[in-house]
């Protein structure tokens, strides 16, 4: 570790010197990457720094306590040196948490998939709140997020809706979220007022560029066909929905919220990207040591991850062992403590196994 906090500081204080150079300016790419690179060392320094700042006054508190006679000042510098303990320990562990090698894909845009599972009507219906959940939380985050495309109910459930979100580490923080989310609460559609069970899925796949991925043209069959359920006069008589299949896997993916063929195709192209990028990312997962496997989460869309009860106002995430009695507004889209609890488990599982 200390090794490794050597050579991050050497790179550094030699980053510092090349921003500067008048040279790297003229190569924006170059320049962009360096002030990246460096701003991210900087956090580093910044921590080590901090623990030496601090670990120089506890030295002169424990020294003052050798020289100085009046007992006031001896217990005055005790308590100093407890509180610079707790705030050393703290700064080890954060530095610890920074020298975590970061993974490529947390910078990722992605696209989101939810699918009303079992349950009906009343899974259609929560894949929508779902869907106003995780929009909601982007809005606060500044994130941008496209439609790409739905199928609704008409009740106003979802039965599939699939969209993208771009900004700043959006995958960080969304990874998570792949698997069966599960509801208990009374449906608007029961007239009894009896609990019912129903689920919802999730799949979050890392957006890939175009120079990722290389999809051959002979590869992928295409159909258009006019786009079915809601929606507008032009959207349902003209042959503007497009499916494509990826031969080699067998990938298919639909897509007819545009009314331009050209558009659905563009959007489908994207999604079948992102879905082939999951794939090869899944393989070299699954060829990583066994201790990666420990992480939160495997990402499979199979695992049950989170039960949202409605009645006991109560959010579950069954990987970490986390409840909240917040459910309402989390429902709003204050889901960031969620999402805080789960990086954190995901870190300290990996700083277990980097320490292994």
């Amino acid at each position: 570790m200390n090794e490794r906090l050597d050579s991050l500081l050497r790179r550094h204080e030699e980053l510092s010197r090349l921003i500067q150079d008048p040279e790297l300016v003229k190569d924006q790419n170059r320049y962009r990457s360096a002030m990246k690179e460096y701003s991210q060392l900087s956090e580093i320094a910044a921590a080590n720094g901090e623990i030496a700042d601090l670990s120089a006054q506890l030295q002169d508190a424990k020294a003052l306590i050798q020289e100085e006679k009046d007992p006031d000042i001896k217990e005055l510098a005790r308590e100093e040196i407890k509180e610079l303990e707790v705030r050393i320990n703290d700064a080890g562990d954060r530095l610890k948490f920074l020298l975590i090698p970061k993974d490529p894909l947390d910078e990722k845009n992605i696209i989101m998939e939810i699918r009303a599972g079992t349950g009906g009507e009343e899974a259609a219906l929560f894949a929508a709140d779902l869907f106003r959940l995780y929009s909601r939380f982007a809005e606060t985050k500044g994130w941008k997020f496209e439609i790409m495309n739905s199928n609704e109910t008409e009740l106003g459930g979802l039965k599939e809706i699939v969209f993208s979100i771009s900004g700043k580490n959006v995958y960080e923080n969304l990874r998570y979220e792949s698997g069966v989310h599960r509801v208990q609460r009374v449906p608007a559609t029961e007239a009894s007022g009896r609990i019912h069970t129903s689920a919802v899925t999730v799949a979050v796949l890392p957006e890939a560029d175009e120079t990722e991925i290389e999809i051959r043209p002979e590869d992928l069959r295409i159909d258009v066909m006019r786009a079915g359920g809601p929606g507008g006069q032009c959207v349902n008589t003209t042959d503007s929905a497009v499916r494509i299949t990826h031969i080699p896997s067998g990938i298919v993916v639909h897509c007819q919220d545009e009314k331009s063929q050209i558009k659905n195709k563009a959007k489908a192209m994207r999604i079948l990207r992102a879905r082939i990028y999951e794939m090869e990312e899944a393989k070299a997962a699954s060829e990583r040591a066994e201790a990666r496997k420990n992480q939160v989460g495997t990402g499979d869309r199979s695992e049950r991850i989170r039960t949202y009860n409605f009645p006991d106002n109560r959010l579950t995430d069954h990987r970490i062992g986390l409840t909240l009695y917040k459910l309402d507004r989390i429902m709003e889209g204050e889901i960031e403590e969620v999402f805080d609890a789960l990086k954190l488990s995901a870190r300290e599982e990996l700083l277990k196994a980097t320490a292994s």
